[in-house]
Parts: structure tokens; C-alpha cells; sequence
């Protein structure tokens, strides 16, 4: 069974950190785009981090609203990706999804279910 489970979110203060992880199984992570998007209350679900890297070749991509805040990685051999998240704001509250779509076909993708992460004090 192919699919991505997400872990890590919870409740924090403004200003705190928190890393969200990834686990995939059933198909090879190294072959896919890794990415994870946000869905705030009353919102569209958004991009905010996506990797590309392959071999040496460094590929990562951020939203404005994180860039600087956020780091993706990921790790092939554990089929896992990371969202580390730092000064965190309450804007920033919102469910986030891990999304992983083939490289050489773009219809195939799969969604985690969601972590909740909340920013408040």
C-alpha cells in the first residue's frame, strides 16, 4: 500500500520551533518530488516547501510567507522528508500535508493525512 504519514505537529508559542515529519512506504522516494502544503482554517491549501533535489544536484523552493523560517530535506534511504519550522508565527497555524509526485509522471501523487499545527500563546 502506497502512502505518506506525517508526524511531529502539535501546539506552540509564537516565536518556538517545531519539525514536522514524512514517512513513506510503498514506492521509492528517491523517484518522487517531495513537497508540503498548509490549509489554514477558512483557507486554500497552499505550496509552502518543495524538494527536487537529485544526487548532488540541490533543489528546494520556498513560499515567501517561510523563506528563511522553514528548511526542507529529505532522506531517500529512510524514505522520509522534514519540514523544520522556526519563528513561528500565529499566521502560521494551519493542518500540513506532505505531498509526493512522480518525477517522469505528473498524475501520479499521493497526500498524507494532515498534522495540526497551532502557533499561540
Amino acid at each position: 500500500q502506497k502512502q505518506l504519514v506525517e508526524s511531529g505537529g502539535g501546539l506552540v508559542q509564537p516565536g518556538g520551533s517545531l519539525t514536522l515529519s514524512c514517512t513513506g512506504s510503498g514506492f521509492a522516494f528517491t523517484n518522487y518530488i517531495l513537497s508540503w502544503y498548509r490549509q489554514g482554517l477558512g483557507k486554500e491549501r497552499e505550496l509552502v516547501a518543495i524538494e527536487n533535489s537529485v544526487g548532488t544536484y540541490s533543489n528546494t523552493n520556498y513560499a515567501e510567507s517561510v523563506k528563511g523560517r522553514f528548511t526542507i530535506s529529505r532522506d531517500n534511504i529512510k524514505s522520509t522528508v522534514s519540514l523544520q519550522m522556526t519563528s513561528l508565527k500565529p499566521e502560521d497555524t494551519a493542518v500540513y500535508f506532505c505531498h509526493a509526485r512522480a518525477r517522469f509522471d505528473s498524475t501520479t501523487d499521493y497526500w498524507g493525512q494532515g498534522t495540526q499545527v497551532t502557533v499561540s500563546s
